[in-house]
């Protein structure tokens, strides 16, 4: 998908109000996410436990992947519900709290990872690397700037 951007002078790009253009981007980026893990019935906090159970299992359990990943929902959404929704499917098994994606959760998780993946692939088509990597630290200024934490998640 290629798209023509209209062009406009410097003057006029850096009066434009960040928090817009930025609040935009999330939208469409976060919306796009959404839309291609619900085709597998999957909300993002499905998602982020599938990711993090398959990077370190047995490591997680719901407490410790709850204070992990709330700070990053924003739908209010029940991570003991995601994590019961996700044991039901079968995807998902716990041993004494400890999180293990099974065979069927680790097909899903790539399945979604693909899905992903073309969106990431989408939002980054006609973006040299280096005006990426430029963009990544103005914001990550920018959060500094007003006070949040502007360190990559760890």
């Amino acid at each position: 998908m290629n798209v023509t951007l209209k062009e406009y002078s410097q003057e006029e790009l850096a009066a434009q109000p960040i928090g817009a253009w930025s609040g935009e981007a999330h939208r469409q980026v976060v919306g796009a996410l959404r839309a291609q893990l619900a085709v597998e019935n999957l909300t993002q906090p499905h998602w982020w436990t599938l990711n993090h159970v398959a990077g370190e299992p047995g490591r997680w359990t719901r407490a410790t992947l709850i204070e992990r990943l709330a700070r990053y929902e924003d739908l209010g959404i029940d991570f003991n519900g995601v994590f019961d929704d996700l044991v039901a499917r079968g995807w998902l098994t716990e041993e004494d709290g400890a999180m293990t994606l099974t065979e069927a959760g680790e097909a899903g998780r790539l399945r979604a990872r693909d899905r992903n993946l073309r969106v990431h692939h989408q939002t980054h088509e006609g973006i040299p690397t280096a005006d990426f990597v430029t963009t990544i630290n103005v914001l990550r200024r920018m959060v500094a700037n007003l006070g949040g934490n502007g360190d990559l998640p760890d």
